[in-house]
């Protein structure tokens, strides 16, 4: 006699059903409100499209346009990348040196290290933007301390020189995240590795480049690819700060894609510089990546 095969059916238990319910806000979510729009801007990407009209299939139009003939787009990207080589060694760095000092047991250091985070709770926010534009307008805070002093005002937003590394150092500023990761991993450092190099005679920098920084070299990793992300798709602070100027010193990519799509209306353009945003990202961080094995060491390699 043949076997007749029975399928299995899979049962839903209360639990499961519960486990798919918690999900759900965060699936649709997912599903509406990021893959639609990642895949949609791909699409739109290829036309011709207008806000108020209907897109209309224009094959690589825009990306021609965008490399060939869009000198805006070149200087963006150079204000872009000027930008993201100056905000992310120095958020790193200035990271570290703060960490490496509040990695110690002193009085009231619980209330110092909030103290420290407290400007990366607003990162990105306008009200710290206009707040730093108040402070850096030519009759603002910073002109006023340096007239008391009897030193000449500069002008910090109406000079194209100037500009940039005035958001610069309001990034730069916000570098709390950065700074508790750093301590996370300079207290999981063996003590008695710092033992036996002061047993050596080794001086304390010599520890600190020999035996620090090797050992914190995946937060450096970690931190690295996510500021230089960050920093590529700033927006808040060019846009509220200078409005991209003065004479476009400040035009970041996040800006001119924001100009295209809201201002112009032409978001099948716009959403081809979104596109080459995310491959500049994607390219960067490749070779972060590739570049990852000759100088991060993890605790298990010999």
């Amino acid at each position: 006699m043949a076997k007749t095969k029975q399928t299995k059916v899979k049962h839903y238990t209360k639990r499961d059903c519960m486990a798919f319910a918690y999900l759900a806000p965060w699936i649709i979510g997912m599903l509406v409100l990021q893959l639609y729009p990642f895949l949609s801007s791909l699409a739109y990407s290829f036309c011709n499209y207008k806000i108020t009209g209907t897109p209309q299939f224009a094959g690589l139009a825009n990306y021609v346009q965008l490399f060939t003939l869009d000198n805006e787009f070149w200087n963006s990207l150079k204000v872009t990348l000027v930008y993201t080589l100056y905000t992310v060694p120095g958020k790193l760095v200035m990271a570290l040196a703060v960490a490496v000092f509040l990695n110690r047991n002193i009085k009231g250091i619980n209330l110092i290290r909030t103290l420290y985070y407290i400007p990366s709770l607003f990162g990105g926010s306008v009200a710290v933007a206009l707040l730093w534009k108040i402070m850096f307008m030519d009759t603002g805070i910073i002109n006023s301390i340096l007239t008391t002093l009897h030193l000449p005002g500069v002008q910090w937003l109406g000079d194209p020189g100037q500009a940039l590394r005035t958001i610069c150092m309001m990034e730069i500023w916000q570098f709390g995240s950065s700074m508790v990761m750093f301590l996370a991993a300079l207290k999981n450092v063996p003590p008695d590795l710092y033992e036996a190099a002061e047993i050596d005679g080794a001086s304390k920098p010599k520890m600190f480049f020999s035996i620090t920084v090797p050992q914190i070299t995946p937060i450096i990793f970690f931190n690295l690819i996510m500021q230089t992300i960050q920093a590529l798709q700033n927006f808040t602070s060019a846009f509220v700060i200078t409005d991209g100027g003065p004479m476009k010193s400040t035009y970041v990519l996040g800006m001119k894609l924001y100009k295209e799509g809201f201002s112009y209306f032409k978001m099948g353009y716009a959403s081809a510089i979104s596109w080459v945003i995310f491959l500049v990202i994607m390219l960067i961080t490749l070779v972060i990546f590739g570049t990852s094995k000759f100088w991060v060491f993890y605790g298990d390699e010999r």
